[in-house]
C-alpha cells in the first residue's frame, strides 16, 4: 500500500484528512501522523513514505524548515512527493515550496476535489517511478551478471581471449600487486556447499575484519574467488585463524603468487586452485599458499609392483602386512612433499587393479563393505586424505577376511552340505538365508557367495525349486486343496505359491495336477 505522512500540529485536521482520503480511496493508502517537522523527519527516516502532506505553520519545526532538511537527507534512496497545505496565500511560501521541489501547493480550507486530484496525479507519478526503478534494477542486475560472466571467463581465458577481455573489463582496476584467492567448503561427505552458503560463511568470518578486494566472483565449480591487493593478504591469515578458533572444519583458502599483469590472472587463478587442492593433505590447515605446492616433488612414479603385491596379500590373514604396504605405497613418511596427482593416480590404480578385480572375482561382500568400496572409489568423497586412507584400510582388511572365509568354505564344503540338508529337512518352515547361515555358523555374506558357488543357484532360487519339487509330488499323489499344499511346502499364501509355481514350471499348479491326472488314466 502507498504510505502517506500527514504533518500538522492540529489533531482534528490530521484525522479529518485521513478520513477524507480513506473514504475516497478505501484500502489504498496507509496514513501516518506527525505533529511537526521534527517528528515528520523521524518518521521518514524510520519508515518508507511515498507522499507527505504537510502544513506550513507549525511549532518546533515549521514546514519550510522541514522541507529544507528533508531535501538534504542523504540517507534516502528516493525522496517522497510533497503536498503543501497553507492557510496563507503568501507568495514567499509559494517560492519556498517551489525551491524545495514541492509537487502540489493547496490552500486551506482544503477542497476535497483538489486534494483527490493531487493524490491521483501523484499516484501516476509513483507508478511511473516504480516502473523506471524496476527497469533500472533489471538493467543493473543484467550488467552485474554480464560483469560476473566476463570475470569468470577471465579465469579460463587464453592469450587471444585476454585481449578482448581487457577491453570489456575496463571497470576492473587492478592494484599494483595482487593475488588470487579461491575459497571452498566441503561438508563431512566431501560435498561442496553452494555459492550462497559459502558467501554467507565467509561474510560472517570476516565480520571483524576490514578486508578489501578488487573483485569478487565465482568460478565454474561455484567456488568463491577474490582478486585482492597484495597488501590485504595479512587479513586472510587472520581469517584462517578465526576459522581455526571457531573450528570451521572443511574451509580451505588457496592463495596464488603475487602478480601485477592483467594477462597473468588465469595463471595465478590456476596457482590458487592447485594450492586449494593441496589442502587435501593438511587437515586443520585453512590457508595454503602456492609456494608450498612448488616445494613438492616434480618427478615420481607409480609403485605398480607394490600395488600388485597388495592385491596378492588379500585373503592371507596378514593384516599388519596390508597396513605396511599401504603406508609404503602412499609414501606416508613424505606425504607433505607429494603432489596431489601422485595420490590421485595411486588411488585410481588401487581401485582398478585391486578392489575392482576382487569384486569381479569373488562377488559382492557385505552391504557395509560395498558402501565403503563405492566411497573410496572417488577422492572427492572426502575432505582430507586421512579420512580416505582410513576407509581404504578398513575396506582392504574386510576384504582380506572375506576372501579368507570364502577360500575356507571352498576347501572344506562340509558347512554347505549341512546347509543343503537343513533346507531339504525344513523347507516347510519359514526359511531365509540368515536362518540357514546362522545354523551352519557362517557369515551371511560369505554364505551367500559360497552357497551359489556350491549349488549353482542363489539361495532364494534353490529354496523355491526345493519347495516346488515337493509341491509337485503332493499335487500328483494327494487330492489336497491348493491352499493346504502351499502351506505344506512353506508358502505363506496360495497366491504366492501359484506365482512361483508358474514362474518355474510355466503352468499353474491346477494345470499341472490336471495334466498328471490325465497321464495316470492313459
Amino acid at each position: 500500500m502507498t504510505q502517506i505522512l500527514i504533518v500538522d500540529d492540529e489533531r482534528n485536521i490530521r484525522q479529518g484528512l485521513q478520513v477524507m482520503i480513506e473514504r475516497e480511496f478505501p484500502a489504498y493508502y496507509t496514513c501516518i501522523h506527525a505533529r511537526h517537522g521534527q517528528e515528520a523527519l523521524e518518521q521518514i527516516m524510520n519508515t518508507d513514505i511515498d507522499i507527505v502532506i504537510t502544513d506550513i505553520r507549525m511549532p518546533i519545526m515549521d514546514g519550510v524548515q522541514f522541507l529544507e532538511q528533508l531535501r538534504g537527507l542523504k540517507t534516502l534512496t528516493v525522496q517522497p512527493y510533497v503536498i503543501v497545505l497553507s492557510g496563507y496565500d503568501d507568495f514567499e511560501y509559494a517560492k519556498a515550496a517551489i525551491r524545495y521541489q514541492v509537487s502540489e501547493y493547496l490552500l486551506k480550507p482544503i477542497r476535497r476535489e483538489d486534494l483527490f486530484d493531487a493524490l491521483r496525479r501523484l499516484d501516476e507519478e509513483l507508478q511511473k517511478r516504480d516502473l523506471i526503478s524496476h527497469s533500472l534494477a533489471e538493467v543493473e542486475q543484467y550488467r552485474l551478471q554480464k560483469d560476473q560472466e566476463q570475470l569468470q571467463n577471465l579465469l579460463y581465458a587464453d592469450s587471444l581471449d585476454l585481449t578482448v577481455l581487457s577491453e570489456q573489463l575496463d571497470f576492473l582496476e587492478l592494484p599494483e600487486h595482487y593475488a588470487i584467492c579461491v575459497f571452498q567448503y566441503k561438508n563431512k561427505e566431501g560435498i561442496l556447499i553452494d555459492r550462497q552458503e559459502l558467501t554467507v560463511l565467509i561474510k560472517r568470518l570476516c565480520a571483524s575484519l576490514a578486508v578489501q578486494y578488487t573483485a569478487q566472483l565465482y568460478d565454474k565449480e561455484d567456488r568463491l574467488v577474490w582478486i585482492i591487493p597484495a597488501t590485504e593478504l595479512y587479513h586472510l591469515e587472520q581469517l584462517a585463524e578465526i576459522a581455526a578458533q571457531r573450528e570451521v572444519e572443511g574451509l580451505l583458502i588457496g592463495i596464488s603468487e603475487q602478480g601485477n599483469l592483467f594477462q597473468s590472472i588465469p595463471e595465478h587463478y590456476q596457482e590458487a586452485c592447485q594450492a586449494l587442492h593441496y589442502g587435501f593433505l593438511h587437515p586443520g590447515i585453512h590457508l595454503i599458499h602456492y609456494r608450498v605446492v612448488e616445494q613438492t616433488y616434480t618427478t615420481w612414479s607409480i609403485p605398480e609392483e607394490e600395488i600388485r603385491l597388495l592385491g596378492n596379500t588379500l585373503g592371507s590373514d596378514r593384516d599388519p602386512e596390508i597396513e605396511q604396504r599401504l603406508y609404503e605405497i602412499f609414501r606416508i613418511h613424505e606425504l607433505i612433499y607429494l603432489p596431489i596427482a601422485y595420490i590421485e593416480q595411486v588411488a585410481r590404480c588401487i581401485n582398478e587393479q585391486v578392489l575392482d578385480e576382487i569384486f569381479r572375482h569373488y562377488g559382492e561382500a557385505s552391504v557395509e563393505v560395498l558402501r565403503l568400496y563405492r566411497r573410496v572409489g572417488n577422492l572427492n568423497h572426502y575432505r582430507y586424505f586421512q579420512d580416505y586412507f582410513r576407509d581404504l584400510e578398513n575396506v582392504l582388511i574386510c576384504l582380506d577376511d572375506y576372501i579368507r572365509q570364502l577360500r575356507l568354505i571352498h576347501t572344506e564344503p562340509q558347512h554347505l552340505k549341512e546347509a543343503v540338508q537343513f533346507i531339504h529337512a525344513h523347507y516347510d518352515r519359514p526359511l531365509n538365508m540368515a536362518i540357514v547361515s546362522n545354523h551352519v555358523s557362517l557369515n551371511y555374506s560369505y554364505f551367500s557367495e559360497a552357497f551359489k558357488s556350491y549349488t549353482g543357484e542363489s539361495f532364494v532360487i534353490y529354496l523355491k525349486k526345493v519347495r516346488i519339487a515337493k509341491a509337485k509330488l503332493l499335487l500328483t499323489e494327494s487330492s489336497g486343496r491348493l491352499t493346504e499344499i502351499s502351506q505344506q511346502v512353506g508358502f505363506e499364501s496360495s497366491r504366492h505359491f501359484s506365482k512361483v509355481f508358474r514362474e518355474l514350471e510355466g503352468i499353474t499348479p491346477q494345470e499341472y495336477r490336471s495334466k498328471m491326472n490325465v497321464r495316470s488314466l492313459i
